[in-house]
């Protein structure tokens, strides 16, 4: 290597040498033939033949020079012009950041990026809040020690999956310290390189819990109801900690960008900024005949139409007493929209709305009331509405269930008991309560294909369910595999992805 440097630098004055000696050569021997015109025809020849290879060399020197010279150009007119375009790059990033931190720090999805060796590379502010973690805690650990051994080996074959490339949607539940369930829906998008290649995957989760799952235990009643009132009073002003309050006000705060969240929901509320989905309930034996149902949700409409997730603002409308609102602005919103859908009724087919109810509505004596008067109005029956009433309430408020059970059923609708077996399952609860419906938790359905303990509950509940003449419902599901497994058991209906995506339902 050395040696071939030291040859290309000395190319050029070996050349020159060459031609000096040559035309030496030709004048000794011109001087030494005494002007021979034979030989001075020859020698004269070779340096003529000597001078047009260096002009040749020269030339073609001065080419490498030229092309070397405009590639030298050509490439510091590349260089300005990829400073000029980082240069630009470097304003547009700084021109968006402040949006794109807002993004990532107001954004309610949940958003992580995971590499292909299953370690957090990303992830945004609500992941961060939903977790309770530092960033230290995520940022570079793996999966498995940020949601902890169970969760993992339950989303196991879903990141395996996404791995692969695929893209996965399921939902799963989390309980929280209060006792409160969770429900997430969760999506798992591919991340690939240039080539192809799987790099790692993003997870974005949404929350999609219903009214109903919040509750956490409450203390049991004690005696009878001393009125509605003082029973809705005791239902939304419970003695939380103060730092709860403290964060209830400030995240209300940073999702609707006022101080006084609970004036925020009632303006929703007179100005419709909420929005209703329907989620089918779909009768699992085949050629039962059997109509579909569809359980109600709904969702807070905010800029930009980006819809706010219940497990935000529930919690809200529950602190400032506002859920008796919501829960008759829902049922006003459902008949009315049933009245206009005259063609497609679901009293002519047998469909049923399904409504989550809340507690402090549960112990409001004028509720019943209302639901007469809505039902009178738009002339429709009372046998389309079906309100869901959380298991874990019968426990603790019996004799307000009880009474908010008669009185609905004396309008004409129908009570399921949502969250069933979620804690110890006694039947003895509901023997003096007449509902139609048990929703079987989705805690215990996701896990039924892996847990014996969980699908030995599955089928005991149903078949004490067939034995009282009680329908069940599986919440949920996410698979044809569960879909399988449960028509095998015996359950009737079935609700979740597997099934159907919530629709608003104007469509």
């Amino acid at each position: 290597m050395r040696s071939s440097k030291l040859f290309r630098a000395v190319q050029s004055y070996i050349a020159a040498v060459a031609v000096i000696a040559t035309a030496v050569t030709l004048v000794l021997t011109i001087y030494f033939t005494l002007l021979s015109l034979e030989w001075i025809a020859f020698l004269t020849g070779i340096l003529v033949a000597a001078i047009l290879a260096e002009a040749a060399r020269t030339s073609r020197s001065e080419w490498v020079v030229m092309r070397r010279t405009a590639q030298l150009s050509s490439l510091k007119d590349k260089l300005e012009h990829e400073t000029y375009l980082r240069k630009k790059a470097e304003e547009k990033l700084a021109f968006d950041k402040p949006r794109l931190q807002l993004v990532d720090e107001v954004l309610l999805t949940m958003v992580a990026l995971i590499d292909a060796n299953s370690h957090c590379l990303y992830h945004n502010r609500a992941f961060q809040d939903w977790l309770h973690l530092r960033p230290e805690q995520l940022d570079g650990r793996h999966i498995r020690e940020i949601f902890g051994p169970k969760v993992y080996a339950e989303i196991a074959t879903a990141i395996r999956q996404s791995l692969d490339g695929q893209t996965v949607h399921y939902e799963r539940t989390q309980q929280m310290p209060n006792g409160a369930i969770y429900r997430l829906a969760v999506q798992h998008i591919p991340q690939f390189d240039l080539a192809g290649k799987v790099t790692g995957f993003y997870i974005l989760t949404d929350d999609i819990t219903a009214r109903s799952d919040l509750h956490g235990s409450g203390k049991p009643e004690s005696g009878t109801d001393a009125g509605g009132k003082a029973l809705v009073a005791t239902a939304t002003s419970r003695n939380e900690p103060a730092d709860q309050d403290m964060f209830i006000d400030s995240f209300s705060e940073e999702l609707t960008g006022q101080k006084d969240a609970g004036k925020r929901i009632i303006a929703a509320i007179q100005q419709g900024d909420f929005r209703l989905y329907c989620q089918l309930i779909t009768p699992l034996p085949v050629s039962s005949g059997a109509a579909e149902h569809y359980e109600i949700l709904i969702r807070l409409l905010e800029e930009e139409e980006n819809m706010m997730t219940p497990g935000a603002f529930f919690p809200l409308a529950e602190k400032h007493g506002l859920m008796p609102y919501l829960d008759r602005w829902v049922v006003q919103h459902v008949l009315e929209w049933a009245s206009r859908n005259t063609p497609q009724q679901p009293q002519s087919n047998g469909s049923i709305f399904f409504l989550n109810v809340a507690v402090a509505t549960i112990g409001d004596p004028e509720f019943p009331d209302f639901l007469r008067a809505t039902l009178e109005e738009y002339g429709m029956q009372g046998s389309i509405l079906c309100f869901e009433v959380p298991d874990s309430e019968l426990a603790v408020r019996g004799t307000s269930v009880a009474e908010f059970i008669r009185q609905v059923r004396q309008c004409g609708c129908r009570v399921a008991l949502s969250g069933f077996g979620r804690d110890a399952v006694s039947f003895d609860l509901i023997r003096g309560f007449q509902v139609e419906f048990l929703k079987i938790d989705g805690s215990i359905i996701l896990d039924m294909l892996r847990n014996p303990v969980d699908f030995a509950k599955v089928v005991s509940i149903n078949r004490v369910a067939k034995t009282i003449g009680v329908k069940t419902v599986a919440e949920l599901v996410e698979s044809e595999e569960l879909i399988a497994k449960l028509r095998e058991v015996g359950v009737d209906f079935a609700q979740g992805f597997g099934i159907s995506r919530p629709r608003s339902l104007e469509e």
